[in-house]
């Protein structure tokens, strides 16, 4: 049996893709051999001349997902720059830090609607045309907490179990028509966003000694799960999250 990992004539829509998880999975779908819109608020601007490099197309779409207003559109543009859409990751998420007993309903709301709202009425957007084609993946980032709790990040964690619930639930309705729902939680990823966690040289050591493979993970590592679950590599695994961590959950 011949296993594809190519996702060539492929085109996908990755959110949230200037920089970290969202640029390497992106730039590695093209590599891949798939053309490649991206939408978000922030510029991805080196993301787009990487995808150049490996001599995909890129299409940049502007929008805040902190809201479904531009959802329809932004389906509307991915799909008149590049065609059908075949792939969609939901990477754009936000995280607020307060103490339980502190966290306010502003801080709570804006976490909900990115990451867990957006993220699925942007999945149903896509899974229409998924749907009708017969074929079509969807991949969801999920999160550590969506197995865990966190500490004062309570809608975080909220929204990134719901992320986990969510895919299962696309799942159950969208395989009989041929669409793959999955989704990657990373673990402890060296980002931007990781940035203050790596320079605490207590908490970064507290952090290695649980991950079994000794090293904070690389955005390479969570881009390679993403190709194989937008790949036919996958077409029988649905409704699963993940876990790219190193061994953390297993600890």
């Amino acid at each position: 049996m011949a296993i594809s990992f190519s996702l060539q004539g492929r085109r996908a829509l990755v959110t949230g893709a200037n920089t970290g998880i969202g640029q390497a999975i992106a730039v590695a779908l093209a590599e891949a051999g798939a053309d490649v819109a991206l939408a978000g608020r922030s510029d991805p601007t080196e993301t787009l001349a990487l995808i150049a490099k490996t001599g995909r197309e890129a299409l940049n779409i502007k929008a805040d997902l902190s809201s479904i207003e531009p959802v329809e559109r932004v389906m509307a543009e991915a799909e008149a720059g590049l065609g059908p859409i075949d792939i969609l990751v939901n990477n754009a998420g936000i995280i607020r830090r307060e103490d339980l007993l502190r966290f306010s309903e502003a801080d709570w709301d804006a976490v909900i609607d990115t990451n867990l709202k957006t993220l699925f009425f942007l999945s149903q957007a896509a899974a229409r045309g998924m749907a009708e084609r017969g074929s079509g993946k969807i991949v969801n980032i999920a999160s550590l907490l969506t197995f865990q709790g966190g500490i004062r990040v309570p809608s975080y964690a909220a929204a990134k179990s719901g992320v986990g619930g969510v895919t299962k639930a696309m799942a159950n309705e969208l395989a009989p028509m041929g669409v793959q729902v999955n989704a990657i939680a990373p673990g402890y990823i060296a980002t931007n966003n990781t940035a203050a966690l790596q320079a605490d040289e207590t908490r970064s050591r507290q952090i290695l000694e649980r991950i079994p493979a000794g090293r904070w993970g690389d955005p390479a590592d969570i881009a390679g799960a993403a190709v194989f679950l937008a790949s036919s590599a996958s077409d029988y695994v649905t409704g699963q999250v993940l876990a790219v961590d190193g061994g953390w959950l297993a600890r």
